[in-house]
């Protein structure tokens, strides 16, 4: 669905998580509009080689605040290939590996909170697969 040129997401998406190579991974991801960055799980980070760290952030979380690194991360979401930051987190013990905030929302998403619920399609081709 598209709305003047804006892809609408639901709460849960899948999404793609662009590797330095052609290695990907493709996994469930929480939409988050509360956050204003982006988060990823630092092992994802680790298996596709992301990096550089560009900066520390301090983040606030339901845990309290952290200094994180930031990393620049290309991912798919909703058959929309974008580029932001992400701050890596050990999010091992959390339902969704991936956070996706305001930073990447603000690239032409709007949120259907009614939508899909992570049933969507969203592919990576022309990349390896693996999924998480």
């Amino acid at each position: 669905m598209d709305t003047k040129g804006r892809t609408v997401l639901g709460l849960i998406e899948n999404i793609c998580i662009l590797g330095k190579t052609k290695h990907r991974i493709r996994l469930t991801a929480r939409i988050d509009t509360g956050a204003t960055k982006s988060s990823l799980d630092s092992a994802i980070a680790k298996e596709l080689s992301l990096g550089p760290i560009v900066k520390t952030k301090l983040i606030r979380s339901a845990h309290g605040h952290s200094f994180r690194p930031m990393i620049n991360v290309n991912i798919i979401v909703g058959g929309k290939r974008v580029r932001g930051q992400f701050s890596l987190a050990d999010r091992g013990h959390m339902k969704y590996k991936a956070l996706v905030g305001q930073n990447i929302l603000k690239k032409g998403f709007l949120i259907d909170p009614l939508k899909n619920n992570g049933k969507n399609t969203t592919t990576c081709d022309n990349y390896e697969s693996s999924t998480h």
